[in-house]
């Protein structure tokens, strides 16, 4: 996970694209493909499955994501039972279903939903604050892009002008 301090101690491995935090810190690392480098299936904020398709391949030993897992499960001999994506996809199907319903909206089970609803959720009480504090800053990539960085600078510099103007 990038966004969070790990501390000394525990073993890191790191399987990403872009380094973050977890990166640097990590003992291990598995470079793996961006969005853009691999056939994925993502599900958006709707429920919604969707498949996506490589566009670039990904550059030097970085792979696919299942693909690292799976040569990670041979070399730790317990090997996964796919050897490519058209058999770990027909394995996701059968496991969960509505994964192969593509862009289709699957209704959450009513019981679970209304169980959920009963739960107490222990928020405070106060008006929500904004979490970002630097927009152009808010991830790994956009941390990583001189054109980020120098739209982060601008902003800087035009903070204390609009809060004079306030």
């Amino acid at each position: 996970a990038d966004e969070i301090e790990i501390a000394e101690g525990p073993f890191v491995i790191y399987q990403g694209h872009h380094g973050d935090r977890g990166a640097h810190r990590a003992d291990v690392i598995l470079p793996g493909a961006a969005y853009t480098e691999k056939s994925a299936t993502f599900v958006n904020t709707e429920g919604r499955a969707q498949l996506t398709a490589l566009s670039v391949y990904p550059p030097g030993q970085a792979k696919e994501d299942w693909s690292i897992i799976r040569a990670l499960s041979d070399a730790m001999g317990q090997s996964l039972s796919y050897i490519d994506l058209a058999q770990l996809r027909a394995e996701m199907y059968r496991a969960t279903p509505a994964l192969a319903r593509m862009n289709a909206r699957v209704a959450a089970p009513r019981d679970g939903v209304e169980a959920l609803a009963r739960k107490s959720s222990g928020s405070a009480s106060g008006a929500f604050e904004l979490p970002i504090t630097d927009f152009y800053q808010t991830n790994a990539i956009a941390r990583s892009s001189k054109v980020m960085a120098e739209l982060s600078a601008l902003r800087a510099q035009a903070a204390p002008r609009r809060e004079a103007a306030e």
